[in-house]
């Protein structure tokens, strides 16, 4: 379970989803973005993508063709180079027409790539099928990793954290977006009525960027444990209640310890 927002660099952490069908299992390791930038946060990202690329048995390199491609996908077709033996392209959002769909094959072709390709829609489901089937084929045998009714490997602390993370993105977009991250303090299973009691702090750099996040009599972080709270329920067999508050941490984003806490 990935979370998602419109504002880039929203994963920062590598997040398994697990499906299990008829031919097998498969395990997505989905990765932060691959992003040109020296900034300390940035740089953990791309190290960590970059990582994973020698772990994994197949690279399903996305290609978001509602854009022309740019340097960061220079690069990145570059860098996968050293891994053409196990490299699939998926070109996603083929919904939004034509788009740049030649623009980015010949990106590929002219830096000599031979990966299958494949054009789909995430949105409409247009040619799930065949990428699925595609992989499948390529994917070595194996036992399976996770049991059947597995989809993913996240503990409840991250899956919450994550959720409310998205929903201050989504409330914060404008102002804030990458200047927060947050922490679940406590836990506790209120087994009486039966729910998941969480204590959670929103951090963000400046005093200033507190009141953003709380917003006019408190009417954003409302709105951020609403939503929070009700696709937490959606998620798990009980109930969860936030206590969620908003503190400031200078400079977090140059800090390695916490980013090598934060980005894993």
């Amino acid at each position: 379970m990935s979370i998602i927002s419109p504002v880039p660099q929203t994963t920062r952490n590598r997040v398994r989803g697990i499906f299990t069908d008829e031919p097998g299992q498969l395990v997505f390791v989905d990765t932060p973005g691959f992003h040109l930038s020296d900034k300390r946060i940035n740089l953990h990202l791309k190290a960590l993508a970059t990582k994973t690329l020698s772990e994994v048995e197949i690279v399903l390199y996305l290609i978001d063709v509602s854009r022309p491609p740019g340097d960061e996908e220079r690069a990145l077709i570059e860098l996968l180079r050293d891994f053409e033996n196990k490299v699939i392209v998926c070109l996603n959002k083929i919904d939004t027409g034509q788009g740049h769909v030649d623009e980015a094959r010949e990106e590929l072709g002219s830096a000599g790539h031979q990966a299958p390709v494949f054009p789909i829609s995430a949105l409409t489901g247009e040619g799930v099928d065949q990428l699925l089937a595609g992989i499948w084929e390529r994917a070595p045998e194996g036992q399976l990793m996770y049991p059947e009714d597995y989809y993913t490997d996240q503990s409840p602390e991250f899956r919450i954290a994550e959720i409310i993370r998205e929903k201050a993105i989504l409330q914060t977009r404008q102002e804030i977006p990458h200047s927060l991250f947050v922490d679940i303090s406590d836990m506790e299973m209120r087994e009486a009525d039966r729910y998941l009691w969480v204590r959670a702090f929103i951090y963000v750099e400046r005093e200033s960027q507190k009141g953003i996040v709380v917003g006019k009599g408190g009417e954003k972080i409302k709105s951020i444990v609403h939503f929070a709270e009700a696709e937490c329920n959606e998620l798990f067999p009980y109930r969860v209640k936030l206590d969620l508050r908003v503190k400031t941490k200078a400079k977090w984003r140059k800090d390695e310890g916490l980013l090598k806490k934060l980005i894993n």
